[in-house]
Parts: structure tokens; C-alpha cells; sequence
């Protein structure tokens, strides 16, 4: 596959956009969940995501022939970890303000930096003690208030906390598979995955959508697909050292949503466990790009 010019600019725009494209999501998510059960979210955010990234697989003349794949173990492992994830994030959104659930899926770089010293082998670095210990000290500020005084709030984050495991695990997994599959198998594998998991509950039971609910659900998708593409691009028009800074200013999206859709202001553990989470990603993610992995193109 040809190599795509250095277009740094473009990378960061792409960047700022998928941002905002994953809030959308979110918050689609989050109106959803009030009438809609669980794995009925995660069916239709998934079915309505194939759309665009079938259609920017076969703009790159990927698809079909892209999905061919010598790892289908790896890809059953990385989304079988993802669809969980995905499941658990939904749960936690539905619980927490959209900004705070935001925040706890900026540990999983740290949880990858543990995984990686657990699972991997890799070296216990200062820089990757020192990401766990700011990490581990914003979700103590964080959470510690509500022990004991707002169950459902405890829930979610324990949620999302679960979905920062299992999407580090996840990505764990696409370290190890990427050196032989594209982006677009592994991509279209999960979401497919994501889906077969959420249509296994329909005999849970699903609700009858009304037609807002039945736009929440789609634009969830259409959202949740078009923010992958541009994500996918970004990392091909600038490297990660250059993105980095604006991965966290994709933060400020969470928190108007919270103000301007549910009337909802940041709390006090929120703005206080901001700046040591985000410190500690931030380190991980730099001792994690001191580590040359393969990228395909």
C-alpha cells in the first residue's frame, strides 16, 4: 500500500474532528439509553458504523480483498475484547456525565503501559511508575466522594473503569496482529463482532424504538464509523508525536455536551482528577511511542 504524503495539518484537523465525532456518539449514546436496552445500542451503533467504514475500505479499493486475514484467533481475541468493552462503556455512559466517562477512557494508555510490563514483558520505567501512581491518584479524587453516597454514580465508574481495561487489552492485542493485518480488517472484524454480540440479546429483550430513538441509534453508528475514518487518517497524514497534545483537547467536546445538551457542570472531583489523569496518559502515551512498533500504511 503507497505511503501517504506528511500532511501535518490535515492530521490534526482530522484530529480535532474525529473529537468531536466521538462526543456526538457519546451523547447519542447517552439519550438512547434512558428507553433503549443495552446490547439493542450496541447492535445498531455497530450495523449503522459498517456503512462508513465499508464505504472508506472500498474507496481504498480495501474491501473485500483488505479483510483477508492469516490471524482470525487475533481477530477473534481483539474484538471479543472490544465488543465488551464496548458494552461496558455504554453501561458506564449511561450512569455518568458524559465528560467523566470521557476522562476514565484516558487511562487506557496507562492500563496498556501495565499491561504491556505484565503481559509483554516490558520494563517497569520511571515514566511508566510515575503514569500509574498520577493515574491511580485521579480516579482516587475522582471516585473517593461518592463511596457510599451515590451508588449508581460508583457503578458507572467502576464501568468505565472496566471498559479502560478492556479496551487497553484490546489494543494490546492490535500491537500484536498489525504487524500482519490492515487497519481495515481489524476495524471491520470488531464492528461486526460488536454487533453479532449486541444482536445475541435480543432475546433478553428489546424495546419497540420510537422514531427519535431510532435516530439516536443511527446517528450513534454513522457517528461512531466516520470518527474511526478520521482517526484512521490522522494517523496516516502526521505521526502520533504531533497529534498527542490535541488527543486531550478532544476533552473540551464532553464537557460543553454536558453543559449545553444535559444542563450538567463539570463537578469539583471531576476538574480536580482532570489534570493528574490526563498526566498520566500523557506520560504513557510518551514512553509508549519510545517503543518503535510497526505501523502498517
Amino acid at each position: 500500500m503507497d505511503e501517504l504524503p506528511d500532511r501535518p495539518l490535515a492530521g490534526i484537523l482530522l484530529r480535532l474532528l474525529s473529537g468531536v465525532l466521538f462526543t456526538g456518539m457519546m451523547v447519542c449514546v447517552k439519550g438512547a439509553s434512558e428507553a433503549t436496552p443495552l446490547g439493542q445500542i450496541v447492535f445498531f451503533r455497530s450495523i449503522f458504523a459498517l456503512l462508513p467504514v465499508v464505504l472508506f475500505l472500498a474507496w481504498r479499493r480495501e474491501f473485500p480483498a483488505g479483510l483477508a486475514t492469516r490471524r482470525p484467533g487475533g481477530h477473534l481475541l481483539r474484538s471479543g475484547l472490544g465488543a465488551a468493552a464496548m458494552f461496558a462503556s455504554f453501561a458506564a455512559l449511561a450512569l455518568l456525565p458524559v465528560a467523566e466517562a470521557t476522562l476514565l477512557a484516558q487511562l487506557t494508555p496507562v492500563l496498556m503501559a501495565l499491561g504491556g510490563i505484565l503481559l509483554l514483558r516490558e520494563r517497569l520505567t520511571l515514566h511508566r511508575a510515575a503514569a500509574l501512581l498520577l493515574a491511580l491518584a485521579g480516579v482516587a479524587v475522582l471516585i473517593l466522594p461518592n463511596l457510599g453516597a451515590d451508588e449508581a454514580s460508583l457503578a458507572g465508574y467502576l464501568l468505565a473503569l472496566l471498559a479502560a481495561l478492556l479496551t487497553a487489552g484490546a489494543l494490546l492485542t492490535v500491537r500484536r496482529i498489525s504487524r500482519t493485518e490492515t487497519p481495515g480488517a481489524i476495524a471491520f472484524y470488531f464492528i461486526l463482532m460488536s454487533a453479532l454480540a449486541g444482536l445475541a440479546t435480543w432475546p433478553l429483550g428489546w424495546a419497540v424504538l420510537t422514531g427519535p430513538q431510532l435516530w439516536l441509534l443511527m446517528l450513534a453508528g454513522l457517528f461512531g464509523g466516520a470518527a474511526h475514518i478520521c482517526m484512521t487518517l490522522a494517523l496516516r497524514y502526521a505521526e502520533v508525536s504531533r497529534l498527542a497534545p490535541f488527543e486531550y483537547l478532544a476533552l473540551i467536546w464532553p464537557v460543553l455536551a454536558d453543559l449545553v445538551i444535559f444542563g450538567l457542570a463539570p463537578s469539583v472531583g471531576f476538574l480536580l482528577a482532570l489534570p493528574l489523569v490526563l498526566a498520566g496518559a500523557i506520560l504513557a502515551a510518551f514512553e509508549g511511542r519510545r517503543i518503535r512498533w510497526p505501523r502498517r500504511r
